[in-house]
């Protein structure tokens, strides 16, 4: 396994174990959801994108340029001439586009947090920026994973 591989699997590994305490802290009722969601969202959401980075640069058998991984396809170095761009990859630009992916790319939080309460310093997070969204990238990540993994094998 290629250190890049090994690196996504970390990086989804400490996402779910984030996950995991999220769901533990909703669960306990001791913080409100609002607060716990600005917590955690975030961390989750960067070794999610940590995960998607290294696993671009196994499929492409690129190197991390700076030491970190991209954050999309559009940071992977070009291809080189009269070489086609691989299949995965192209897949990982459509889904960037239009997919869960590409929700899950565009997220910050400035843009998904709203102003306080009066008399309370957490904020809202509207829409569905919950456990259950964060669940489902854990998911699709994984399969994406395992089964690009296949892909590659048979090469």
């Amino acid at each position: 396994m290629s250190s890049a591989r090994a690196q996504a699997n970390h990086k989804l590994y400490l996402a779910k174990i984030q996950l995991s305490s999220w769901r533990q802290a909703l669960a306990a009722e001791d913080i409100p959801a609002t607060t716990l969601t600005q917590a955690f969202l975030p961390a989750v959401r960067e070794h999610l994108l940590a995960a998607y980075g290294w696993f671009l640069l196994h499929v492409s058998g690129c190197e991390a340029a700076s030491g970190w991984p991209p954050r999309g396809c559009a940071e992977l170095p070009g291809v080189v001439a009269g070489k086609a761009v691989a299949g995965e990859i192209r897949e990982f630009q459509q889904l960037e586009n239009d997919g869960w992916l590409g929700a899950l790319l565009r997220e910050d939080e400035e843009s998904t947090v709203a102003a306080p309460t009066p008399g309370n310093l957490a904020r809202s997070i509207p829409g569905s920026q919950d456990c259950e969204l964060v669940q489902h990238w854990v998911n699709e990540l994984e399969a994406l994973f395992d089964r690009m993994s296949d892909s590659l094998e048979e090469y």
